[in-house]
């Protein structure tokens, strides 16, 4: 009351302080940082490790083991998860909420520096990553050349390329993917080394001896200082080949004798294909604190000096371009506010007939919104798709506020009083109320503050868009609306006396008549639809489907391709480029935007890559395609895919896989929705169980994709060493595994060496190798020369090779083994697969000691969410009741208000069914929104009620006549938020399903909340207050309303 006096009594500062927050709020909405989410702040760890060449049960043995046992000194480490393939160890280390993750970090660093010296010799150091939103790739800079190969095209990227990036603030890369590492080829010929009765080691030694690398010095002569450079190192590449591989000799023999010296590639593990050519891009991240708008957009602006600076025949583009998904929501919330604005003034045109008082409304809700960016800039927010989700929510309360100032100020009009006596009056008669109205659905959003994990960090910045907004719109409701509604609504006292009914007036005559025969039977009225909207409540929600987030039909899908384990990736790559001429046939030559496939490994040099594409082996590959136009259902498009190549290539496995960003995000990692693990210590054990949960799986009807993706029977040739006989040939097995490192691997990590050259003057490694096309059979394998000088023996001599199959990969949780079942969900919700998961788990039967099975994958995350989110539901509705009953000194009335909570819980459900829509995070935040706007109209109408209850102390009078007062406002306020939110409902545009569940929601909710309010909530009233004594309890004596008040003077 005092801020509309203030108000009325200074207006230009009113306007004053409204231009400063336009203007400061336009400023922090250019600058406020613009992301895909907000900052999540997982306590997640990315400890990455590799070493070419071991196998994955040597990483197990030699790196995960002994870093788990070192990082469990780490303080508030929850759980450490890893993957060992060939050459490499992932581990992902998860921490308990609230760790300090700086310190963590800090921790691990230390530890895995400790840890090197349990490791092999020779072995790198790890990396190490914090995982967020920003590890997640957010786009890919493309290179394509017709005349380069990959390995340049890597070469390029990796340093003409990414200097240019890094100069750009806010972006991080990781290295470019698609290509090998430029390396100086040494590769040995077997039949020569035995001509000249050489082992492979002596070339290593030789290299080793004569490519040396060590400080130059300097010299000091007279009054000069001189440097003293040597040709230690090589100049040039074909000096390699010069190397003599003896001393003490004039007649020698050379490295160029025995093999070839070529600048190359280091041995190819894997091939980037865009449009099926192979090509090479970096992922495009940004750091934790930047704007994905704004880094994205620096790129854009970036590309032509990047493109100045390439090759001529080097092409680069930027594609998968995950910015747009903000881009459009930010389109969204503007189009939505316009559209909320004028339908608002449409109503108030509608139901008031006043163009200028439309025009009040209209001006407060951009002020609202922009005030709003300009608060959650201050405290830290940026702006993301829950924080517009918030303030697209916000739009439609806004709508309320403002409408129910402009209405009441009509209803003063009609009085017959003044302009400025009506205004003030207006204002101050619903000044309480709508302050209550605030504080109410402050309270709903208010649990968010209480929330941890994923939806505390969703949730969060979703609740502070709306409550900035509607304290902003609060205070401009009594302020800034009397200041204009003084200034420029017109209004003559005298025409009220010959005021007309108009066709509203007669509506809201109807209306009252009905409600006054309804209140005769207002007991059994308000009985049986109180038990049936609970009963149909508790229905709705038991048979509505659950899931974390809705399900988008976006243009892309990503795949991953299986052939048979051990498959050569040149095999795969032909595989993959038939798959991508089918998907040509099936989906339109034309209609492919652009495909991006990764076909195998990262080499062993960027361990960081398989943080952000994992695949465990050759036989795999991970596509990635955009179509140009799709109006049909994804889920089916999958399904029509599957059955396609299960008829066109039955010889590979393909498996769907989440390409959205978010899903990315809230997954964690996971590749799929449905997953579970079997741990335990006996490997053999776990993959049995997980056979037969498999099969379980398998009988699910919606299930697809259902797998054991681990590698479990890799081909492999074990070579078994007779030490003893190798010991009568004067051999060991150290002499012996020496050379079969540069047989079957590189000397790239057991022997370093390095030359300098090419026209960055960078340091390459040189490394000693068997070419494969030479090393072709198990005889090549086995006439291996091992001995020095010396032709026999060969590997065959000393050592057995048979056929085998061994583990392609190895899972650890901690310590303890475990394999996986994974599987996907055909157009059924997440809550009824992990329903029908833990049936196909029971029926598994009684489990032997030592074996563990847990349901991981997306059920935990919507398990937490679903709990957090309805604890906190029911905890904003024991706040709301408790503050209610304060502010009307009376439980009773606290509770009529609270009656129209399962009606808008119905109506929301109804609609949320009714359109197949699930209940997930975006629909919950609409259902909460509805359940604020539903307690805002109560209490507006309850207040005015007890009001005149307490004047004329009839209960069943007052709640008709709060009706009719009240009738108006309600439907404008409903109506115009209904038609504001038909296009979020519709899911208009790109990326529009993803939200259009929370439309829906707001849409239900508000038409159940709309008939509760007018029809259900006065009768419920008029039964509870009926009896209601009109005393005050104040037991004040000095207060007039007191019965305990005294008009003695003491």
């Amino acid at each position: 009351m005092n801020l509309i006096k203030f108000a009325l009594r200074r207006p230009i500062s009113v306007m004053v302080l409204v231009l400063g927050l336009l203007f400061f709020g336009i400023k922090a909405a250019k600058e406020v940082k613009v992301d895909i989410l907000p900052e999540m702040n997982l306590p997640v760890v990315y400890v990455a490790h590799s070493f070419n060449g071991y196998t994955p049960q040597q990483m197990e043995g030699y790196f995960t083991k002994m870093y788990v046992n070192m990082l469990l000194f780490t303080n508030g480490i929850k759980s450490i998860e890893s993957k060992n393939t060939q050459g490499l160890t992932l581990m992902k280390v998860n921490f308990y909420e609230g760790t300090n993750m700086g310190e963590a970090i800090a921790q691990i660093n230390a530890l895995s520096t400790r840890s090197q010296v349990f490791l092999p010799p020779g072995a790198p150091p790890p990396f190490i990553i914090r995982f967020d939103s920003s590890s997640q790739p957010v786009g890919q800079l493309v290179f394509r050349s017709t005349t380069k190969t990959n390995n340049e095209l890597q070469d390029i990227a990796n340093f003409n390329a990414r200097p240019f990036l890094i100069a750009i603030p806010g972006l991080t890369t990781a290295p470019p993917f698609g290509g090998s590492p430029r390396t100086i080829e040494v590769n040995v010929d077997p039949i020569k080394l035995r001509a000249h009765q050489l082992s492979p080691e002596q070339i290593v030694e030789a290299i080793s001896r004569n490519n040396i690398t060590s400080p130059s010095g300097n010299v000091y002569i007279g009054e000069t200082n001189y440097l003293t450079p040597t040709n230690n190192t090589v100049k040039k590449v074909e000096e390699l080949g010069d190397i003599p591989l003896f001393k003490g000799t004039a007649d020698n023999v050379y490295v160029k004798d025995v093999a070839t010296v070529k600048d190359g590639a280091d041995i190819a593990t894997g091939y980037a294909l865009i449009d099926g050519k192979r090509s090479v891009y970096i992922n495009i991240a940004k750091a934790s604190n930047a704007s994905t708008l704004e880094v994205v957009n620096k790129l854009k602006e970036s590309l032509p000096k990047i493109q100045r600076n390439m090759p001529d025949d080097v092409e680069i583009s930027y594609e998968f371009d995950q910015s747009v998904y903000i881009s459009n929501a930010l389109k969204s919330l503007a189009v939505e506010g316009i559209l909320g604005a004028l339908l608002t003034g449409l109503m108030v045109m509608l139901f008031l007939n006043d163009r200028r008082a439309a025009l009040i409304v209209i001006m407060t809700i951009p002020i609202s919104i922009i005030s709003g960016v300009l608060f959650l800039k201050l405290f830290g927010q940026s702006i993301n798709i829950m924080s517009l989700s918030g303030l697209a929510l916000a739009i439609g309360i806004l709508v309320d506020e403002s409408t129910v100032t402009i209405e009441n100020i009509h209803q003063h009009f009609a009085m017959g009083k003044t302009r400025a006596q009506a205004i003030w009056d207006a204002c101050k008669e619903i000044a309480f109320p709508k302050l209550l109205i605030m504080l109410c659905i402050l309270a709903v959003f208010a649990p968010a503050f209480m929330m941890t994990g994923i939806p505390g960090s969703l949730f969060m910045p979703l609740a502070m868009a709306i409550g900035f907004s509607m304290i902003v719109s609060f205070i401009l409701s009594q302020t800034f609306v009397p200041v204009m509604a003084n200034w420029i609504m017109k209004h003559d006292p005298k025409t009220c006396e010959n005021h007309k009914p108009d066709w509203f007036s007669r509506f809201r005559d109807r209306f009252t008549g009905l409600l006054s025969s309804l209140m005769q039977r207002r007991k059994i009225i308000v009985s049986v639809s109180l038990v049936a909207v609970l009963g149909i409540g508790i229905g709705l929600y038991q048979i509505t489907g659950k899931d974390v987030l809705p399900s988008v039909n976006s243009r892309q899908f990503q795949v991953r391709i299986k052939a048979t384990e051990g498959t050569r990736i040149e095999v795969t790559e032909l595989k993959v480029k038939k798959f991508l001429e089918h998907l040509k046939n099936k989906v339109g030559k034309d209609n492919i935007a652009i495909s991006s496939v990764f076909i195998g490994q990262h080499p062993s040099t960027f361990a960081v890559s398989p943080i952000y594409l994992y695949n465990a082996g050759p036989h795999e590959a991970l596509m990635q395609v955009a179509l140009k136009e799709f109006k049909g259902n994804s889920d089916e498009l999958k399904d029509e895919l599957r059955k396609y190549y299960k008829e066109k290539m039955p010889d590979i496995q393909i498996s769907f896989e989440p390409i959205e960003l978010t899903e990315k995000i809230l997954s964690q990692g996971t590749n799929n929705p449905v997953e579970i693990r079997i741990s335990g210590m006996m490997k053999k054990m776990n993959q049995m169980y997980a056979e037969k949960l498999l099969t379980k799986i398998k009988e699910i009807e919606y299930m697809r994709d259902q797998q054991i993706p681990q590698s479990m029977n890799y081909p492999a040739l074990q070579i078994n060493i007779d030490r003893i006989k190798a010991a009568q040939l004067g051999l060991d097995a150290q002499d012996i595994a020496k050379s079969l490192v540069t047989a079957t691997a590189s000397t790239r990590y057991t022997n370093k060496n390095f030359w300098v050259g090419g026209m960055m003057g960078i340091a390459y490694d040189v490394q000693v190798q068997t070419p494969q096309n030479i090393l072709n059979s198990k005889e090549e394998l086995a006439n291996i020369p091992l001995s020095k000088n010396s032709d026999r023996p060969v590997l065959g001599d000393v050592a057995s090779i048979t056929s085998a199959k061994e583990l392609g990969e190895s899972y650890n949780l901690g310590t303890m083994g475990y394999t996986t079942v994974t599987a996907n969900i055909h157009k059924t919700d997440l809550e009824q697969a992990s329903k029908d998961v833990q049936k196909a788990i029971e029926s598994l039967g009684e489990l032997p000691k030592g074996v563990n099975i847990e349901v991981s994958g997306m059920a935990p995350v919507l398990n937490e969410t679903m709990n957090s989110l309805s604890s906190g539901l029911l905890i904003a509705a024991a706040v709301i009741f408790l503050m209610l009953a304060a502010t009307f000194q009376s439980f009773r009335v606290s509770l009529v208000i609270l009656t129209t909570v399962p009606f808008v819980i119905v109506g929301s459900l109804t609609l949320l069914k009714l359109t197949g829509s699930t209940l997930n995070l975006q629909s919950y935040m609409g259902l909460i929104m509805s359940v604020g706007v539903s307690i805002a109209n109560a209490v507006l109408l309850i207040s005015n009620a007890e009001t005149i209850r307490k004047s004329t102390g009839n209960a069943l009078d007052a709640g008709i006549e709060a009706a009719k007062l009240r009738i108006r406002p309600i439907i404008m306020t409903t109506l115009a938020m209904v038609a504001g939110m038909s296009p979020m409902a519709i899911g208009f545009g790109e990326g529009g399903d993803q939200v259009s569940p929370l439309g829906r929601a707001v849409i239900g909710g508000l038409i159940f909340s709309t008939f509760s309010v007018l029809i259900i909530l006065p009768l419920v009233f008029g039964w509870i207050q009926k009896n209601a004594s009109i005393i005050s309890p104040s037991l004040d004596p000095e207060d007039e309303e007191s019965i305990h008040y005294s008009n003695s003077n003491p």
